[in-house]
């Protein structure tokens, strides 16, 4: 059920019979582009009005049903305040409909497919998203009409994700494969995560679409909580000799793109976008002008980072990839999987690392070095500082650790040492 707009004014007889008589009727706004009106006679009841904008600066007005100013509402010929806003929003709905070209029962595929749409113009790559979607969400959710939706349904669906099997990358045309169902603590904090994931897209559709008036309501979405405590994912980063071990064993053409995630810590597919252009050697930067955001943001390079973007630069046109695979293409979205993981064999680092480990490494790096986290957010594009505290704030130089290390006791042992060494007590014999 919908939430009921409250107005002081309008909610009772008591406080209707007060208002003034007049012909423009008392407007009470619902949702955007719609409002719920109270039209007040001079004698006998009052009628509810729906005023719907249209653009352009207009509206169009219909009469609902009179209200229960004399008579008890009965839902259908008197309308109480609550009913008349039930009725507006119906009305919101099936207007969309017709606006869209729907025909037939809104479907949570139908909602999902206009968001994933949405998403890929307006804000980002919508690749996971729409990969999350057809995997998790239409085969089970996809034909269900979304007005039909409740909060036990989304629960179950949100629990049976969580104890499914993850999914392989698997061959096009060929059986999907799955991972072993996880049996220790970690793997099932994992699964949850990832239905967490899938649960905020689903309800990122759903909410669109209510917000356009195409759902009367959000109440069965709204109601269903993700699981808790499932993001405290343990962030993989290299150590400063594990990272130079990494570049060197890295074949020539894919070791400019390691080195240039391990000097920006931005991400792979903001890498394979940057152009020539998009290093400043006078400011020392590099133009990240499509993020995960939507936002563009500067990075700041060092001095090393500034030398290999020049090398990588030098007598190229501007519009042309800064990283190329081997053929001279820009490197697709899943070239480095293999890559990183054949890389990090010769260099012994185990487990091996993938490729946003790079990001992490150079977050770690800098602020265990002593940058501020609003810094390390800055350049790593994020709005605040939520994440790098979520994930980072540990490694940070601090004024806890810092008195911790100089006050806390100390046991007289060692990690040579086979016996503890007995301190004498003060006071003692």
């Amino acid at each position: 059920m919908a939430r009921i707009i409250k107005d002081v004014a309008l909610e009772t007889r008591a406080a209707r019979e007060r208002l003034k008589p007049r012909g423009k009727p008392y407007y009470r706004i619902i949702e955007e582009g719609l409002h719920l009106g109270y039209r007040k006679p001079r004698s006998g009841a009052g009628k509810w009005v729906l005023r719907h904008y249209v653009g352009g600066q207009s509206y169009t007005v219909e009469t609902l049903a009179p209200a229960d100013d004399l008579s008890d509402a009965d839902g259908i010929a008197i309308l109480s305040y609550r009913q008349a806003q039930a009725a507006a929003r119906e009305r919101l709905v099936k207007r969309a409909r017709v606006d869209s070209g729907k025909r037939g029962p809104l479907t949570v595929k139908d909602v999902v497919e206009h968001y994933l749409g949405w998403l890929g113009e307006n804000r980002r790559s919508a690749v996971d998203a729409r990969c999350r979607a057809q995997a998790h969400i239409f085969p089970t959710l996809g034909p269900i009409e979304v007005e039909t939706l409740t909060a036990e349904r989304l629960r179950r669906w949100l629990g049976d994700l969580a104890r499914s099997q993850a999914r392989l990358r698997t061959r096009t045309g060929a059986k999907q494969n799955h991972r072993a169902h996880p049996q220790d603590h970690d793997g099932k904090r994992r699964r949850r995560a990832s239905a967490n994931r899938t649960l905020t897209i689903l309800k990122a559709a759903l909410n669109r679409a209510w917000r356009e008036g195409r759902i009367s309501s959000d109440a069965a979405w709204r109601r269903v909580e993700p699981f808790e405590n499932v993001d405290a994912a343990r962030i993989r980063y290299l150590r400063l000799a594990e990272a130079q071990r990494l570049i060197n064993a890295c074949d020539p053409h894919f070791r400019p793109l390691v080195e240039g995630a391990l000097h920006t810590g931005a991400r792979y597919g903001e890498l394979t976008r940057l152009q020539v252009h998009d290093f400043n050697p006078d400011a020392g930067t590099v133009a990240i002008r499509v993020s995960k955001s939507g936002k563009a943001r500067h990075v700041v390079l060092t001095e090393e980072g500034q030398a290999l973007f020049t090398r990588l630069a030098m007598g190229r046109e501007g519009s042309v990839p800064i990283f190329t695979r081997p053929d001279g293409e820009p490197w697709a979205p899943s070239n480095q999987i293999r890559r990183m993981a054949e890389a990090s064999k010769r260099a012994k680092i185990t487990p091996a690392v993938n490729f946003h480990a790079l990001r992490h490494t150079w977050a770690s790096l800098a602020v265990m070095a002593g940058a501020p986290l609003l810094v390390a957010a800055r350049n790593l594009g994020h709005a605040d500082t939520r994440m790098c505290e979520k994930h980072y704030s540990h490694l940070a130089p601090s004024f806890i650790a810092d008195t911790i290390r100089a006050t806390a006791p100390r046991f007289g042992t060692t990690a040579s040492s086979k016996h503890v060494r007995t301190l004498p007590v003060r006071g003692s014999a």
